[in-house]
């Protein structure tokens, strides 16, 4: 029994070595256009935090997180016991 789980994990295992032929097969005739996709991005990661940060405060969300903040703290100790 356990030679002929051997031998199905073998022929498994050939299986998997010719699908990976195959899709190497199909990576060499992709086209050249797709390189474009290897190009690094441009990010601003200071400016986008910078924005996001103006946009919680000018939205009135910073008000909303510190009554949110005070009121929950409140309800935690009226709520708990000891």
């Amino acid at each position: 029994m356990l030679i002929s789980m051997m031998q199905d994990s073998t022929t498994w295992l050939t299986g998997l070595t010719q699908c990976t032929d195959l899709i190497q097969t199909f990576h060499w005739h992709l086209p050249l256009e797709l390189s474009v996709l290897d190009k690094p991005l441009e990010v601003d990661l200071g400016g986008d935090v910078q924005r996001a940060f103006n946009n919680f405060v000018k939205t009135g969300q910073v008000w909303a997180f510190l009554i949110g903040l005070v009121l929950g703290y409140l309800f935690k100790t009226f709520t708990s016991y000891g």
